[in-house]
């Protein structure tokens, strides 16, 4: 039997059988949570100092709003708005169409976007747009560490190998982040992360990711 409060719950996203009923582990323990709430707060300090800055240049840089929302999907298909610093135009969407897709699979990437604005490549090299997710994490959305949340288009596509991949938060980072990111471009490679990530998932292995994170950016290797 199908369990519809699984997945998105809107009818343009199909449901699938046979997956687990119950969450990761690491969806309902403590500690992770702890450290979600300890590593937001403190990213959100951050934010605060840097906001104003940043909202300027990206208002200078080009017409539209300073923040990226958009419907994403996280434990389990449970839809929520993410937060990001535009790094794009403002129709970026409207404009997809004309940018050919460089990866394999169910997800989109040019690594020569043309949508892309000044400032935000600079974003995206220093992963200072990825910033005000961490309002999402506090909010209990996402965690620091876990799979890269889909987007609909994606989860509308998704077999049950697929929806794997959402037995754990979505996270700011996590084993795609650390293990190439732009370098990898196979959809199938990505879930193969997702899914190590929960078979080797603890606490402590989650602070090694976060460790690792804070490297790729300072040397800024795999940033798109």
């Amino acid at each position: 039997m199908t369990n519809s409060a699984m997945h998105p719950t809107s009818s343009s996203v199909p449901d699938f059988d046979g997956l687990p009923q119950a969450p990761h582990p690491s969806a309902s323990c403590i500690i992770k949570r702890t450290i979600d709430i300890v590593g937001s707060i403190v990213g959100l300090l951050i934010l605060g100092v840097i906001f104003i800055p940043l909202a300027v240049l990206i208002k200078l840089d080009s017409p539209g709003p300073i923040f990226f929302r958009q419907e994403r999907f996280g434990l389990h298909g449970k839809p929520f708005t993410l937060l990001k610093f535009r790094s794009m135009v403002a129709n970026a969407d409207q404009l997809k169409a004309m940018v050919p897709n460089e990866a394999k699979g169910l997800i989109f990437k040019n690594e020569q976007d043309p949508r892309i604005t000044r400032i935000g490549q600079f974003l995206r090299k220093t992963s200072l747009d990825e910033f005000p997710q961490f309002w999402n994490v506090l909010m209990g959305d996402m965690s620091l560490v876990g799979t890269r949340p889909p987007t609909r288009d994606e989860v509308s596509r998704y077999n049950d190998r697929h929806w794997q991949r959402l037995n754990v938060k979505p996270g700011l980072t996590g084993e795609w982040q650390v293990n190439g990111r732009s370098a990898i471009k196979d959809f199938e490679q990505i879930v193969d992360l997702d899914l190590r990530y929960q078979q080797r998932w603890h606490p402590l292995y989650d602070l090694r990711l976060i460790a690792q994170t804070v490297a790729v950016i300072v040397n800024r290797s795999g940033a798109y």
